[in-house]
């Protein structure tokens, strides 16, 4: 038995709205044998936009029951059926989350129909109820109601049950089948097509434009994750309702996989990556010379036309740094500027200043050591990274210069020449940032027989 379902809503997901209309209609394979409609009181104002989109006004669930009253209804009807409905899990996520929040565990098969109606009638040109109603001749009365919507919804069941010469629907009742997790508008064989192996994928709105990059370990089971529950929170409902297709880069790593998933953040800018969408390299360390001779450090913003010898993205990670070199080649935290007050030197007290502060070391003395810490800083290591690759016939690369990443790419198996310039002909360049530096550091670290240095 099938429990075909449409729902009216104050909002597009489940976790801060609530249901204002509610139609079931348990379907036997041939005609509706129950129906179970109500308006239901949201126990909230109903947007203006929602009132004229629907017709359901304040005024109409001022007096209709709460949802805590029909949910043992609902739920008794509902129950044991497979619940159908056109853009399934908005729908189940609303029943879902309302019967569970009064006590009713609640769990059920599910078929989408726009997700079937692509298979067994493909090729319209869209998939919402009324457009694919008026291309298959279904007429649909009270519109944007739920028991119209409903009642519409059986009628292009009926069609597709009658037309599924290749048992869509049997299959996306198949426990392993992802008919019923994957977005509405996302094609079958997008996730079929996905591999088991390390990468980056893409997810694509309607208009192709990727909204999100993700990295895996297992491509096909990190994108599974994304839609195998029902969340009902704004992010996720609004994200579901965007992804149209997906895509993938294969990478024989997890490290090339993280290093790619970051430059392709800071490249395209999707609209539901929240975690690295953050200006780069903030700010810097700069050096002058004052008017008594003496050379300076200082952390200031990073601007388009200044040039740090320094950068970093936190001020707290730049007081750090100074903190290392003025311990490292005693300089004076006053000259540094991390001494600011009048008081008295802090560095004479804790012997890393020689009292240049107090022109009691000559200038020429104390900037050998400020040329020596701003060389520590600029003569970082040049080297790669070395791994499997996707293949047995070759290794994967990924190329540090100077302490920036270069690029990856892949080398014969057999290559033996470890120099910048004979591996830079295999080598994608892309573009550094600081995210990339902290893994491949921390990489490093951990693993210093995959490291060869150029």
């Amino acid at each position: 038995m099938y429990a075909i379902v449409d729902i009216e809503t104050t909002g597009g997901y489940a976790a801060a709205n609530g249901i204002i209309e509610i139609s079931i209609q348990v379907f036997d394979g041939e005609s509706v044998v129950e129906q179970f409609e109500s308006l239901v009181n949201p126990g909230q104002v109903i947007p203006r936009y929602i009132q004229a989109f629907t017709g359901i006004t304040n005024e109409m669930v001022a007096d209709a029951p709460m949802f805590e009253e029909i949910a043992e209804k609902v739920f008794t009807v509902l129950q044991g059926n497979i619940f159908v409905a056109h853009n399934v899990n908005f729908d189940y996520s609303f029943v879902k989350s309302n019967l569970d929040y009064y006590g009713y565990t609640f769990n059920a098969k599910k078929l989408c129909t726009v997700r079937l109606s692509r298979q067994v009638f493909p090729g319209f040109p869209s998939y919402s109820l009324g457009n694919l109603c008026h291309s298959l001749g279904i007429e649909i009365k009270d519109r944007h109601r739920a028991g119209g919507d409903a009642a519409a919804t059986v009628t292009l069941f009926k069609k597709l049950l009658k037309n599924d010469k290749n048992g869509a629907i049997e299959a996306s009742l198949n426990r392993n089948s992802k008919e019923a997790i994957l977005p509405p508008n996302v094609p079958r064989e997008h996730w079929a097509a996905l591999p088991g192996t390390p990468g980056i994928y893409y997810f694509h709105d309607q208009k192709g434009k990727v909204v999100y990059v993700g990295k895996a370990k297992n491509i096909r089971s990190r994108v599974n994750s994304h839609f195998s529950n029902n969340s009902d929170s704004k992010q996720k409902q609004n994200f579901v309702r965007n992804v149209y297709a997906i895509s993938f880069q294969q990478t024989a790593t997890e490290l090339m996989a993280a290093i790619l998933e970051s430059t392709e953040i800071k490249r395209l800018w999707p609209q539901f990556n929240v975690s690295q969408k953050k200006a780069e390299e903030l700010f810097g360390i700069f050096v002058y010379e004052d008017q008594n001779g003496y050379m300076r450090l200082a952390i200031e913003k990073k601007r388009k036309n200044n040039n740090p010898i320094y950068t970093f993205h936190y001020k707290v990670d730049g007081h750090g740094v100074m903190r290392k070199l003025m311990k490292e080649f005693s300089l004076c935290p006053k000259l540094c500027f991390m001494q600011t007050s009048n008081d008295a030197c802090v560095g004479i007290t804790e012997d890393h200043c020689h009292g240049a502060c107090e022109r009691k070391e000559l200038p020429s003395l104390y900037n050998d050591r400020v040329l020596q810490a701003i060389s520590s800083l600029t003569k970082r290591p040049s080297y790669v990274v070395l791994d499997k690759g996707l293949t047995d016939d070759e290794v994967s690369c990924i190329m540090v210069v100077q302490g920036n990443f270069f690029g990856m790419g892949y080398l014969p198996k057999n290559f033996e020449t470890i120099n910048e310039k004979a591996i830079a002909e295999y080598i994608t360049p892309y573009k550094d940032n600081s995210t990339i530096r902290m893994l491949l550091s921390s990489f490093a670290n951990a693993n210093p027989d995959q490291i060869r240095m150029l």
